[in-house]
């Protein structure tokens, strides 16, 4: 089943008052381009989170990012009431030493002193809150996955649809073949006629003929172009490869499609290799967003 460089995964997860939110994303790219945006919390974890994303996802240019959402009271940051304590007696012994009037509004004055509203503890990771986390991480991944899976089965639906169509505007090109050949000959030998005293070998006219017809023949572009679009559709079904394989095959679809063009030398037959080309090019923009092909 092929599957998209394209996806988006998102976890979250609960742990103590706090939502650990997770999100990750992919875009086309010919590798592994890794960004992370990390809560602080968690970055002396950053390598292993590379590692398990690394493991997970198989290129294309992904944006990854973990951060924390905390209830209003876990986040609130609490008063120092031994500094408000030491600070209060300090102010009301220098008023009274030095005869300074009392602050009117002690709450507003005693907050505004250094430390009374800061949070002095520096938070520590724990390992049951990491497994937790770690956890989050794998599922953001295994959503990604699963998207990209789904964009895969939507891709290779478009791919069928457009292999189709070039098979049937190759079949239909068989009975202008067949008129063009008729066309060449009757054109070349009116205007045999039309040159007045002009004697030829009939024989040798036809030989002409024939080495010029053959010159025409587009059998053998036809039966590759044909085999190209069976192979497509064998490598999007079966085996293991990347998007780049279906991008070759479609190089060598497209080699064959402008040979049958240049030989065609009639415009029916040039109006179908041109929406041909259309069905291709369009063909070529998705592969572009294969990642692989999974048994």
């Amino acid at each position: 089943m092929i599957q998209s460089m394209t996806g988006y995964g998102k976890a979250v997860a609960n742990y103590k008052g706090k939502k650990i939110h997770v999100e990750v994303k992919s875009l086309n790219s010919k590798t592994l381009d890794l960004t992370t945006r990390i809560a602080p919390l968690y970055r002396e974890k950053e390598m292993e989170i590379r590692q398990l994303l690394s493991q997970g996802i198989e290129r294309g240019k992904v944006d990854f990012c973990i951060w924390l959402e905390r209830d209003a009271a876990e986040d609130a940051v609490p008063i120092n009431e031994r500094l408000v304590e030491y600070y209060y007696n300090q102010l009301k012994t220098l008023a009274a030493k030095y005869g300074i009037p009392e602050p009117q509004d002690w709450i507003q004055t005693l907050t505004r002193m250094p430390d009374v509203l800061s949070k002095t503890e520096v938070e520590e990771l724990d390992d049951e809150e990491w497994q937790v986390a770690i956890s989050a991480v794998r599922d953001a991944v295994t959503q990604l996955t699963d998207f990209r899976n789904q964009e895969g089965a939507a891709l290779q639906r478009k791919f069928e649809e457009k292999i189709d169509n070039i098979a049937n505007l190759l079949a239909s090109i068989e009975p202008y073949e067949k008129e063009r050949v008729e066309k060449i000959r009757s054109r070349i030998v009116d205007a045999l006629k039309d040159i007045p005293d002009v004697e030829y070998d009939n024989n040798r006219l036809e030989q002409e003929l024939i080495y010029y017809i053959e010159k025409l023949d587009i059998n053998e572009e036809k039966q590759r172009l044909a085999n190209h679009l069976r192979y497509f559709r064998e490598t999007m079904e079966t085996g293991h490869a990347q998007g780049k394989k279906l991008g070759f095959i479609a190089q060598e679809m497209g080699r064959e499609i402008n040979t049958t063009g240049s030989k065609s030398n009639n415009a029916e037959m040039q109006n179908i290799v041109v929406k041909m080309k259309d069905e291709l090019e369009q063909i070529k923009e998705q592969v572009l967003n294969v990642l692989l092909i999974e048994n």
